[in-house]
């Protein structure tokens, strides 16, 4: 009867015993004190109706035969438990659903960094056996990889997925902060206290990364405007072999992109109203153009800027061809050598480049025979380093025949990468940037090349919906 009493008593103050903490065979002892759990699945809830405070910040008494602080404040029911209402019960859970989804989704993003950190460490090569690439390339293929995983699937004017976008920001954050401690050193003057001047040294960001990060930022920023205004729209997109009844109002009209793109099949087709565009997207259009048009131009700027301060391979010096004649033909060596008076764009006319292939073929046979003709210039000289080389290129006498040559060989390879601004890296290019131990560069290389092809893209976009509306009020009038 006692210990009945006891047990009542417990009941009424709030706690309630676990069925595993009392002997049930044991009837008579009352020696032993029993044992109240408070984390079980029997345990009750708690409701803190005054306090903002945790009541299990409070100091617990040893002594005490429940283990809870006082429950004075809490919400009884019938039964001695504390009683919970129903909203509260959908807010709790509510709460703790967060809570565990916020966690998941912190342990993800976790593992991710760690996957990310592991490949950069290993330079890409799994089996750790230190074959791997080095941190530079490494660093350039993790830019390039994420501008295919968010831009790889958006192929017309649209604003990007938050969680898209939520995805670029996060990612590049990580791959270019690296750049904020690539610094030099320099020497500058200090005036202490007692008006001494004094020569320290100090630390400062890299020239080439101090002046191209934040313009290539700011390009980026643009980039993702640009993209975004194209929100709500008079245009829309059909899918290729799609007989919506959005596509088929301009059915006629999607048979002139699919010629005009032919190459490109994948690409969504626009199509826009019976009446065309009207004036003022239009005139958006035709703005938004010429916006990244500049972008794509001071994109480029930078990566052949980066490209050109990157050391020229060995391995690419020593497969240059022995004659640059044999590499480009008689008719293109003859033009270049024999005319007093060169000119890249006549020759360029003359030579009726088809495709983009062709194009791009012969920008790497010039690249090539520029730089045979650039050594056998400087072959006299005993200095074989290439930026020795470049140096003495300036001393060398510019009537000489390879010079010339070479000169003029740079002169046309401009005038192609111009004329056909979408070309791809050329067999120099691509050998610079698998063979660049330079982690500052590799950055700068790889953001204003991504850049590049998005603003290219972007203006192309652009053009294909202009192409269109211009077909549909001419066929109107």
């Amino acid at each position: 009867m006692e210990n009945s009493t006891n047990s009542d008593e417990t009941y009424d103050r709030g706690c309630r015993p676990s069925p595993s903490s009392i002997d049930q065979n044991d009837q008579t002892s009352t020696s032993e004190t029993p044992v109240y759990s408070t984390m079980s699945a029997d345990s009750f809830a708690y409701h803190r109706t005054n306090s903002e405070t945790s009541a299990f910040s409070d100091p617990i008494d040893d002594n005490s035969s429940c283990s809870e602080p006082s429950p004075s404040n809490w919400l009884v029911s019938r039964s001695g438990q504390p009683a919970l209402g129903r909203p509260e019960m959908r807010q709790q859970k509510t709460v703790v659903d967060k809570n565990l989804d916020d966690q998941e989704s912190m342990d993800l993003e976790l593992e991710l960094m760690k996957e990310r950190f592991a490949k950069l460490l290993l330079g890409e090569d799994m089996s750790g056996s230190g074959k791997g690439v080095c941190t530079a390339v490494t660093i350039s293929n993790a830019i390039t990889n994420l501008y295919a995983t968010v831009f790889g699937q958006n192929l017309r004017l649209a604003p990007l997925k938050p969680e898209k976008k939520a995805l670029w920001k996060r990612e590049m954050d990580c791959l270019l902060s690296v750049c904020d401690y690539i610094v030099e050193f320099v020497s500058e003057s200090q005036n202490l206290r007692d008006g001494r001047e004094v020569e320290v040294m100090a630390s400062r960001p890299r020239a080439d990364i101090y002046i191209n990060l934040p313009a290539l930022q700011k390009l980026d920023t643009m980039l993702m405007d640009i993209l975004e205004s194209f929100q709500d729209t008079e245009f829309w997109y059909a899918e290729q072999g799609s007989m919506s009844s959005n596509s088929t109002r301009s059915g006629s009209f999607r048979r002139v992109i699919v010629q005009r793109k032919e190459e490109k099949w994948w690409l969504p087709v626009p199509c826009v109203p019976p009446g065309g565009l009207s004036e003022k997207s239009r005139k958006h259009l035709r703005h938004k153009r010429d916006c990244a048009n500049q972008i794509h131009k001071a994109a480029m700027a930078i990566n052949s800027t980066i490209l050109a301060e990157m050391e020229i391979p060995d391995s690419y010096m020593a497969n240059l061809p022995k004659s640059g004649k044999a590499c480009l033909g008689d008719f293109i060596y003859r033009y270049m050598y024999t005319t007093e008076k060169f000119s890249p764009d006549h020759l360029l006319d003359c030579l009726s480049i088809a495709s983009e292939h062709e194009a791009l073929e012969l920008a790497d046979h010039v690249e090539a025979s520029m730089y045979t003709w650039r050594r056998k210039a400087c072959m006299s000289h005993s200095k074989s380093s290439w930026d020795m080389v470049k140096d003495l290129m300036s001393e060398t006498d510019r009537s000489d025949k390879n010079h010339l040559l070479a000169a003029r060989a740079e002169s046309l390879l401009f005038y192609l990468k111009q004329r056909y601004p979408e070309l791809a890296q050329t067999s120099l290019d691509t050998c610079k940037i698998q063979c660049n131990q330079d982690v500052g560069q590799a950055v700068l290389e790889s953001y204003s090349r991504v850049l590049e092809g998005l603003a290219f893209n972007t203006v192309a976009w652009v053009e294909d919906v202009l192409f269109v509306d211009r077909s549909v009020r001419n066929q109107d009038q």
